[in-house]
Formats: structure tokens, C-alpha cells, sequence
């Protein structure tokens, strides 16, 4: 019934799929149809004062079409859009302003799961109901872009923060008489910082409170710690532990879903010295907010279809993902630090001596050794020859990607012009690139100290700026608030270096630390930070990645078996079991990467069983390169997803929608991480889908729509293949499993320049029919493969 009156309350006004103003309560709504299924939608109450760049829409043009259609009720500020059938997908209840805060509500039935937001370290991958700070920190990347198992998407159109479902109730929790002091409440703790490595004491306390709730309900909750990173998140209530997360660092807030009973709830929170924290907490409904404290207008666009159709408008009207070097989806091997050109090729030619496949070699911070932070200089004495370096590795057919930053320091060779310029953030040492002198003060430095020594890929590092740094400053000159542009210094990092690198006719390989909509844009992969290494993490960062999925950003991956490490990490059978686990799965993310803070990370260093374990997942990286190269060929030919929340290809099936850590890998291959210590069987939620599936290792097969319990060791995860799925591997093998009609398209091009743009490439498609049993060909001469048609009996 509650569906029925808020879809009832608002027909009374229905304005067509075009350009068209309305007043619409206090103010104007304006609804223009920008791509065939989506449609912005701005309301204000003053004029919109183009004061910022369209930083986030390549294309923002009118266009026509019957696939969307916008119905507007005036008087009670709610919109409502169907699809092509007429069936309603989106339900706008409310659109305020008030002063510069705009706030948009719209109905979230309960039996609808939302995805997306970008990542964060809260471990929830259905974000329904839940709170959540749009902010950009190290280990949380901020993406306003929501997808719903109902048939539509929502971007929120603003660059500042923005609070998901903020919460009506707050407590201040204060110093309890419980609090921790002297040893047992202090510890000693390695971490990084924006000056290098430092150990620190941190003392933790207990903080209380207590709130009086109404009635019984879920109720989202939000923990602010009150500083711009926190070192632990922690709540109980009533004796029970709703929030536990410890790291080096964390983002500021926590938040959660809780089920409470009505009445009075003791709260505690052991917390590190000089925390300030506040609990957020509402009851949840069956609505969904995004608020913006800074904008003209409440502004958003609404997509509508199946996800893929959803993330493929989106990347057009934001930006189309160019395709990604080949070798950038091979493994990718980092530690920190390599301290010298001596201990890379070393390691190089160690990886080729082990015949342990690898493509990129990576050199962390500090290379610039003596002449300051981020010189764009490397130091001549661990490094005499950097090009010499490049040749080298090149000439084992192997890439260097080095580390650069968005700090550079002020006592720098750079840091001096940059100085005298006033290119900086105030306050900072930031680089103020919303500053278009500045950001070309930026390239022009990175181009001719760095680009002229070959190096293939580039790690823009703290992209966010780190520790959320445009809080209270001016950028461009004092043009703007940085809370205007809280979120989106991470794009224009990323812009300046993509369309500097553009011009070398190579294809630029960025990862950074952070991100917006609309990166996907600038060939840039983000990763998840500075995370620890523990079971919980490890699970935290799995959802982390589908949220960025969800948001509509291709390329993703984790530091694989944590960034901080313990000191024992060699000898403790614990930790290497767990390191293998983050591994294994790494395998099946978009990027394949391993790291790790004051480590080694080379896979003999582990002893020979994790040796053994490593290579063997290398190889199965590799083997699969023509089925993930061309799954990237459809990321910027179609605006497909390669990691995929079930929701992309399971939406009707509510068992499947429930899965927190399962995901498909491309169209073929069901990824089942396992998640826990210690396990000998695994459960997995197998989709319906016709045909059912097949276990990836041993053949056996299953019917959808259950969940089986399989034998796993400690080398592999549980992996299974849909049924009519196509799979081209390495050395011309074909794969295919029947039991349902199925097609794939192997493409191939040169792998590392843009000629593909013009057309240079070659694809392949496969058909299966298997009411036929027949697999056909769209080339017949020129390409031998080894062709295996797995048998369902097994």
C-alpha cells in the first residue's frame, strides 16, 4: 500500500522526455533527457550560477527517445519514471533546499538491494537503509553513483561531500571512568605517513553514552571518531560488539545496520586519544536520501535498465574507459620498498630464473632519496641510470611503473617553482590543480624529468589529497571553497597526467589511490589503500571492490595479503595461509597486484609450499589473458564490467542478490573467495541460470539455484563456470561448456598503442548452439585453437 501512495501522489502533472521547466514548489524543476535510458534532473530556487567547470559530463546533450518517460506532481515535489513498458522503476519523494544544502529522497522498497558509492571499509555490499560520508580518504574512494536491483541507477551530480541516508539523532560520546591508561592502554605501531615511515604511540580510551529509542526497528548507525583519519573503529551496545575495525589507518567514519528494541541502550566505544566521537543513528525506511551541506540545485541523473545498459550510459556520458595495455592485466609486483636500481633488476631476473610470469616491476616512494619529496628526481647514488633501468627491464620484457605524487616539498627543486608560482593549496603542500596554471606547471615538470626515462606506468599515489586536505582551504587562486570541491581533486590528478601521457601515442597505465566518476576516463585503475592484512580486512575489501564495480569504475584492485604486515610475516603459518587467500583471489580481480609496507613480497621468501602455491596462480593469471583482454576490449567498446556484483547478471534471483563476497568474473566464471581460516569445505550459492554450472577444476557439474559444499585446499578457491560459456585461454585453447546457447568475442590488437582506436585489431566470435552441439566460427582460415567441450555428466 505505501508503494501505491507514493506512486498515487504523483500523476497529476506529466511532462514528456524532453527539455522542459516546471514550478515545482518553492522552486523550478528542470528535466532534460540526456541519453536515450537516462535523465537529469535539476531543482532550485535561485538561478544556477555556472561557478564550477562540468568536470564529471563529457556529453550533457537533449535527446528523444520512448525508452524513459518522466511523470511530475508540482505540488507534492516528487517525480516518478517508467521505463519503456510504463512499469515505474524510480520514485522521487521529496527535493529540498535549504539555504545551500539540497536533499533528495526517493522510495526504497524493503526488497530492494542497492549497490555502489565507491569503496569503503564498512563491509556491506547492499548499502539499503545504510548511512554513509561521502568523503575521500586513504582506504575509501567516494563515488555518488547507486545501483538498484530495481532496474535503475542514481548519480548525484555534486562535487562536494555528501551524506547516503544521513541520520535525524546524534550522541556525543564522552570520556567513561573506564578509560585505558598507562601500558594496557597504549601501544607502539608502525605507519606511513606523507614524510615517509615513523613509529607512533597511541593510547586508546573509553568513551560512553546512551540513547532512548521509540520503537523496536533496524537502525542505521554512524560512527564519527572527530578526526580526519581514525586508528580504530569501535562500538558496542548493551555489552554487544556492533563495530570492531583496527588499522593503521581508517577513514573517520564507520557505519553499520543494528536491530534494536525500543527503550534505553548503553553505548561504548574504545577509541585512540584525541577522538572526539559522535553516533549518527536513525531508524531505517523505506526511502533513500543523498544531501549535499554545499549546491545550487538538487541535481542527479537517473538511469534506467539492466545494469550493464545502467554502467554503459554512464561511462558515455562521463567517459568511455580507453583499453588498457596488455601487460597491465598481467601481475603487477610491488613491495615497499625497492631501495635501488641493483635490488629491481635483482628481483627482475629472479622472477625469470623461478619462470614466475610477471609484467610489471614497481618502485615505490622515497627513489627521489635526497633531493626532497616527490623531486620528480631519482637519486643518482641507489639509482646512476634510470633509463638504463627501463632498457633493462624492457629488455626482459617487463615494465616499470614508478610512484609520483601530488605533494611535492616546497624545499624541492620543483617545490621552489611551484612556490613562487603560488601553485600550491594553501596551507598544504598540495598541488592546487583546480589551478590550470598549476597543473600544467605540474606536467610540464613530470614530462621532462620523468617521461623521457621510459617508464611505462605511473602510480599516482594520495590522489585524494590525503587525509581529506581541501577541508577549510581556498583553491584556484581563492575561486572556490574547498567543500565546493571536496571530492573531485582525485578526476583532475588523473586528467592532467592521462592527457599529458595521451600525446606519446602510448597507452597510459595510471593507478591511484583515489577517485570520482568520471576517471574511468583517464586509463586510471584505483586500489584500496593502506589496509591491514587480517580476515576481516581481507572480507572488507572484496565488498569494497564491488561497490566500486557498482559505481561504474572498471579498474580495481586490493594490496594482495594486506599492505601492513606482521614482522613475522615470513615464518607465521597463519599469516601466510591468509596472504595466500588474498592471492588466490587476486587472481580474479580486474588488476592482479601484490604488496606490502616494510616487506619483501617475492614468493620465495614465503618458503617453498607458498613459493609453489604463488606460481601456480601466476600462471593462472596468464593462462586466462585472452578471456580477461578481451573482456577489457568490451569495458571500452561496450561499457561492460569485468568484476561483477551478482545483481549485473542475477537480478531476479533473491538468493543470489544476498551473497556479500560471491561475484562473477566476466560472463564465464563464478568467484567463490574464501573468506575464513582453517577450512577444508566451502559453501557456495550457485545461481539459477540454465544449464547450471560447472566446478572450474574438477568438471563436475551443478544445477543453479542451490548452494553446494566443495573440497578446497590450500591452493585454490572455489571456482565455477556458467554453463554455455565460452573461455579462450593461453596457447590457442578454446573452452566450452554446454548446456545453454552461448557466445564470446576473443579480441586482439598490439596490445600496447592506441592504433586500436583507429580500428587496428582482430575479433573472433563464437558461437555455440547446443541443441546442436555445434560451435561455429566467425573466422574460418588463419587460427588453429584447441578446442575441449566439457561433459555435464561428470
Amino acid at each position: 500500500m505505501k508503494r501505491l501512495f507514493y506512486i498515487g501522489i504523483i500523476t497529476l502533472l506529466a511532462i514528456p522526455t524532453m527539455a522542459g521547466e516546471v514550478s515545482f514548489g518553492k522552486g523550478t524543476l528542470n528535466v532534460r533527457q540526456i541519453a536515450r535510458n537516462a535523465v537529469r534532473i535539476q531543482y532550485y530556487e535561485q538561478p544556477i550560477e555556472q561557478r564550477l567547470p562540468d568536470w564529471l559530463y563529457i556529453k550533457d546533450e537533449e535527446v528523444k527517445s520512448k525508452d524513459i518517460t518522466v511523470d511530475v506532481d508540482a505540488s507534492k515535489q516528487g517525480v516518478v519514471i517508467k521505463n519503456k513498458k510504463g512499469e515505474v522503476v524510480f520514485s522521487a519523494i521529496a527535493h529540498q533546499m535549504q539555504g545551500s544544502e539540497a536533499t533528495l529522497s526517493f522510495f526504497s522498497p524493503k526488497d530492494e538491494h542497492l549497490y555502489g558509492l565507491g569503496q569503503f571499509q564498512d563491509g556491506y555490499n547492499d548499502v539499503r537503509g545504510l548511512s554513509r560520508r561521502l568523503t575521500q580518504v586513504n582506504t575509501q574512494i567516494s563515488i555518488p553513483m547507486l545501483l538498484s536491483s530495481k532496474g535503475y541507477g542514481v548519480l548525484w551530480n555534486n562535487y562536494g561531500l555528501v551524506e547516503f541516508n544521513p541520520c535525524s539523532q546524534q550522541v556525543v560520546l564522552q570520556p567513561g571512568q573506564s578509560g585505558l591508561s598507562g601500558d594496557s592502554g597504549t601501544e607502539i605501531v608502525n605507519v606511513t605517513t606523507t614524510e615517509g615511515g615513523r613509529r607512533e604511540v597511541r593510547q586508546r580510551n573509553i568513551f560512553e553514552a546512551s540513547i532512548d529509542l521509540a520503537e523496536d526497528g533496524d537502525y542505521s548507525l554512524l560512527l564519527d571518531v572527530g578526526q580526519k583519519m581514525a586508528r580504530r573503529h569501535n562500538l558496542t551496545i548493551d555489552g554487544q560488539t556492533v563495530i570492531e575495525m583496527q588499522n593503521m589507518w581508517l577513514p573517520p567514519t564507520a557505519s553499520t545496520i543494528v536491530r534494536l528494541k525500543a527503550g534505553h541502550h548503553v553505548l561504548k566505544a574504545e577509541l585512540s586519544r584525541g577522538d572526539n566521537p559522535v553516533l549518527y543513528y536513525n531508524k531505517v525506511k523505506d526511502e533513500t536520501v543523498l544531501r549535499s551541506p554545499i549546491a545550487q540545485a538538487v541535481d542527479y541523473t537517473v538511469f534506467i535498465g539492466s545494469p550493464d545498459e545502467i554502467i554503459a550510459t554512464y561511462r558515455h556520458l562521463t567517459g568511455d574507459a580507453p583499453l588498457m595495455p596488455r601487460w597491465a592485466l598481467g601481475y603487477i609486483h610491488c613491495r615497499e620498498r625497492f631501495h635501488s636500481s641493483d635490488e629491481i633488476l635483482q628481483t627482475a631476473n629472479r622472477f625469470r630464473k623461478e619462470q614466475m610470469p610477471v609484467d610489471v616491476i614497481v618502485q615505490d616512494w622515497q627513489y627521489w632519496g635526497k633531493y626532497g619529496w616527490n623531486s620528480m628526481r631519482f637519486d643518482e647514488e641507489f639509482y646512476p641510470d634510470p633509463k638504463a633501468l627501463t632498457d633493462s627491464l624492457h629488455a626482459m620484457n617487463m615494465r616499470l611503473m614508478v610512484s609520483v605524487w601530488s605533494k611535492i616539498d616546497k624545499n624541492s627543486e620543483v617545490g621552489k617553482q611551484m612556490v613562487a608560482d603560488n601553485y600550491y593549496i594553501p596551507g598544504t603542500d598540495w598541488i592546487d590543480f583546480f589551478n590550470p596554471d598549476a597543473a600544467a606547471a605540474y606536467w610540464k615538470n613530470f614530462s621532462t624529468r620523468l617521461v623521457p626515462l621510459g617508464i611505462d606506468a605511473w602510480w599516482q599515489d594520495a590522489t585524494e589529497p590525503e587525509n581529506d586536505d581541501l577541508l577549510g582551504r581556498r583553491v584556484n587562486n581563492g575561486k572556490w571553497s574547498g567543500e565546493e570541491v571536496r571530492n573531485v581533486y582525485p578526476l583532475l590528478v588523473n586528467k592532467t597526467v592521462y592527457e599529458g601521457l595521451h600525446s606519446t601515442l602510448k597507452r597510459p597505465m595510471i593507478l591511484t589511490r583515489c577517485g570520482f566518476p568520471g576517471i574511468q576516463r583517464y586509463g586510471s585503475a584505483m586500489w584500496s589503500g593502506d589496509v591491514g592484512n587480517d580476515w576481516e580486512t581481507f572480507r572488507r575489501q572484496i565488498t569494497a571492490g564491488l561497490g566500486m564495480q557498482a559505481a561504474g569504475i572498471p579498474w580495481w584492485t586490493y594490496d594482495a595479503g594486506g599492505f601492513f604486515r606482521p614482522g613475522n610475516q615470513y615464518t607465521d603459518q597463519a599469516y601466510i595461509d591468509r596472504m595466500l587467500r588474498w592471492i588466490e583471489t587476486s587472481v580474479y580481480l580486474p588488476l592482479m597486484r601484490v604488496h606490502g609496507y616494510m616487506s619483501n613480497t617475492e614468493p620465495w621468501n614465503y618458503g617453498p609450499e607458498a613459493k609453489a602455491i604463488i606460481a601456480d596462480c601466476l600462471k593462472e593469471r596468464y593462462r586466462l589473458l585472452p578471456y580477461i583482454y578481451s573482456i577489457a576490449a568490451n569495458i571500452s567498446f561496450d561499457g561492460s564490467t569485468l568484476m561483477r556484483p551478482l545483481v549485473f547478471d542475477f537480478a531476479d534471483d533473491a538468493t543470489a542478490l544476498d551473497q556479500k563476497y560471491e561475484y562473477m568474473f566476466g560472463p564465464a566464471l563464478l568467484i567463490s573467495p574464501i573468506t575464513e581460516p582453517d577450512v577444508k569445505t566451502w559453501k557456495t550459492y550457485l545461481p539459477k541460470t540454465q544449464g547450471g554450472w560447472f566446478d572450474y577444476y574438477t568438471g563436475q557439474h551443478y544445477d543453479g539455484g542451490q548452494t553446494v559444499t566443495t573440497s578446497v585446499t590450500k591452493a585454490r578457491i572455489p571456482v565455477f563456470v556458467r554453463a554455455g560459456s565460452i573461455i579462450p585461454m593461453s596457447n590457442d585453447e578454446l573452452h566450452v561448456y554446454p548446456g545453454a546457447d552461448g557466445s564470446f568475442t576473443l579480441y586482439e590488437d598490439d596490445g600496447t598503442t592506441m592504433a586500436y582506436q583507429k580500428g587496428k585489431c582482430s575479433r573472433i566470435t563464437f558461437q555455440w548452439k547446443d541443441a546442436k552441439g555445434k560451435l561455429k566460427t566467425s573466422r574460418q582460415k588463419g587460427h588453429d585453437f584447441k578446442i575441449t567441450i566439457h561433459n555435464t555428466k561428470k
